[in-house]
């Protein structure tokens, strides 16, 4: 199971400054948590901020063998070193998590300095999770699998147990695709079967999904 978390930055704070503490100092506190299996960071391109502010500066994805191990952070002193640091470049406000299940639904090798759309997907009114989660794995995925530039294409579910315990997580879901660069991803936008899935998403999530541009970095492989 994958906590992937999503946030902006410290007000007061450059971009280029968030990036360079997210990604040569927080790890530090991170990847002495026991229990941690992977660790990836999304930074939001520069790119992103050139009209007007992103929704968020990037996502942190960390992998863990099952929720118990999760679980056991609480109340450890590795985990409170974890959220200590974050004041230092993190607007805590911003910041929510939720604790998903990766569907692989297109998998090929991506370049170190590819691309990666992340997008928070809320599912359509009227809709039961169940019915949203099993038409976006089996419907939706093989459709958008088919445009041709992307190189790879996850989407990590909202747990069902989440929601069993009453709870309601500001997304349903994020979609993950990897592009060659962002001139494939503009491209991807033209094709025939991009237009397919834009058509059919109105058949499950709700409209306008907000989005980020990404370039991702591998702490924990």
């Amino acid at each position: 199971m994958k906590a992937l978390s999503f946030f902006k930055r410290k007000s007061g704070m450059s971009v280029e400054a968030f990036q360079a503490y997210w990604r040569t100092t927080h790890p530090d506190v991170v990847t002495r948590m026991p229990g941690v299996r992977r660790y990836v960071q999304s930074h939001t391109l520069r790119s992103g901020y050139r009209k007007r502010e992103p929704i968020y500066d990037g996502i942190a994805e960390v992998w863990f063998d099952d929720t118990r191990a999760m679980r056991a952070l609480a109340g450890t002193p590795e985990y409170a070193a974890v959220q200590a640091d974050e004041a230092n470049f993190i607007d805590r406000s911003t910041m929510d998590l939720i604790v998903t299940e990766d569907h692989v639904i297109k998998d090929a090798p991506v370049p170190i300095d590819g691309v990666k759309n992340v997008e928070f997907i809320t599912h359509g009114p009227g809709m039961s999770i169940e019915a949203f989660q099993r038409y976006w794995r089996e419907v939706h995925g093989p459709l958008a699998a088919l445009i041709p530039m992307v190189r790879r294409y996850v989407q990590s579910h909202v747990r069902p147990a989440i929601y069993q315990s009453g709870r309601t997580p500001r997304y349903d879901g994020v979609a993950l695709t990897w592009f060659e660069d962002t001139q494939a991803m503009r491209a991807s936008a033209a094709t025939a079967e991009y237009a397919r899935v834009r058509a059919d998403e109105a058949n499950f999530i709700a409209p306008d999904p907000p989005f980020i541009i990404t370039r991702e970095h591998v702490i924990v492989a």
